[in-house]
């Protein structure tokens, strides 16, 4: 019977509570199932009249462009929050006390402010910049939007990579300072390759979070995916009632398969790392002959 480190393999009785157990929790799963789809149908929202607006090509359309700008969203501040990660990472790890006490504060103070106070102030900026200065131009909440995103995430991300730096192993740093390399050398070819590679799973589950984030859009009035549902929501009437239930339930969806996407990528990627550590074969060596000592 295999065990593991961490608990004991469960014997005769704890298997039958563990099955009894998983039987309850289905149960309870499906009846709060069930009770949910009564309540629907009990307001009206199962009716086909209510799914049929999902056949309208205006409906279909506006999906389809929340879809897209919260894609770019995610796009801009994905990439920016990996290269804004990267630089305080490094100045988190200098040897100079102004730089490095200086990313630890930038990275400490917006870790700490909520994400949408952040891009409230910034949306709130840049419209004084705006009608002050006579600015025109419809990316102001765009801006806001991937600004707030980047600062944020690339403050969890600069951490992510400064726990790789600092997982590889100090015999590496110490031989490659032996062989004369410089330290900048040190960190770009030893250790941030290292820490990247390592930690490449939990910065694209960071990024996970990145795309879930770009809802918050909806508070500055961005026309993301969001304020797409809630305006669609709106402004359609079936049966005499908005259909915020299945408009609602049709953009959770939305948004649960492209984290699940991403998600995947992140589970592909560090079961392609683990191959990449043991996955060069080594030959076997060849038996050693024997010589005669009567020739």
């Amino acid at each position: 019977m295999s065990s593991s480190v961490l608990y004991d393999a469960p014997g005769p009785k704890a298997r039958v509570r563990n099955r009894l157990y998983t039987v309850v929790g289905s149960l309870a799963v499906l009846g709060l199932l069930a009770f949910t789809l009564y309540r629907m149908s009990a307001k009206g929202q199962l009716e086909p009249e209510v799914w049929n607006i999902f056949n309208n090509a205006g409906v279909r359309t506006s999906i389809r462009d929340g879809v897209l700008t919260t894609l770019k969203v995610f796009a801009v501040a994905g990439v920016l929050s990996l290269v804004l990660g990267l630089l305080l990472a490094v100045a988190r790890l200098s040897d100079h006390k102004t730089v490095r006490w200086a990313a630890t504060g930038f990275i400490e103070l917006f870790r700490a402010i909520p994400l949408l106070i952040t891009i409230y102030a910034l949306w709130f900026l840049f419209l004084t910049y705006k009608n002050d200065f006579g600015v025109v131009g419809d990316n102001t909440a765009f801006w806001a939007l991937v600004i707030g995103l980047t600062v944020y995430n690339g403050c969890v991300q600069a951490e992510v990579i400064r726990a790789g730096v600092n997982a590889v192993p100090r015999g590496q740093v110490e031989a490659a300072y032996a062989l004369g390399l410089r330290k900048s050398q040190v960190m770009t070819m030893l250790l941030l390759p290292q820490a990247v590679r390592s930690m490449l799973p939990t910065m694209i589950s960071q990024l996970v979070v990145t795309l879930k984030d770009t809802s918050l859009g909806y508070i500055i009035t961005y026309s993301e995916l969001l304020f797409a549902a809630r305006t669609m929501a709106s402004n359609i009437i079936v049966n005499g009632e908005n259909p915020i239930t299945a408009v609602v339930i049709v953009v959770g969806a939305i948004y649960v398969a492209l984290c699940l996407a991403l998600a995947g990528l992140a589970t592909w990627i560090e079961r392609r790392g683990r191959r990449a550590k043991t996955g060069i074969a080594v030959a076997a060596a060849a038996e050693p002959s024997v010589v005669d000592g009567t020739d």
